[in-house]
């Protein structure tokens, strides 16, 4: 299987529905069909010197295998949010992990 993780550090000032439309972009990601599972959201209050838990909010999506995310790059929905909603951060960090 293949685990997308990607994480987003906002730009300050952004308005309650500007972050509105941001989670809700999230949830198009997730709901995209080749997503086994999807999850997103804010960084738990956990403080140790290996956290790293300055994001804005992170994304986890399972899918089959590489040939599925590398779809899920192009397809339509993703390029949208990516379009709609790039302008809201300042930093996006991916993290991707073949797993067992």
């Amino acid at each position: 299987m293949h685990n997308h993780n990607v994480y987003f550090w906002l730009k300050e000032g952004l308005s309650d529905s500007e972050v509105t439309e941001f989670e809700q972009g999230l949830v198009s990601l997730i709901n995209i069909p080749l997503s086994i599972r999807g999850l997103y959201g804010k960084p738990a209050d956990t403080h140790r010197p290996v956290v790293e838990n300055s994001y804005s909010y992170g994304l986890t999506i399972l899918f089959k295998d590489l040939a599925d995310h590398n779809s899920y790059q192009a397809d339509p929905v993703h390029l949208a949010f990516v379009d709609k909603n790039s302008y809201k951060w300042v930093r996006v960090q991916v993290f991707d992990m073949e797993t067992k």
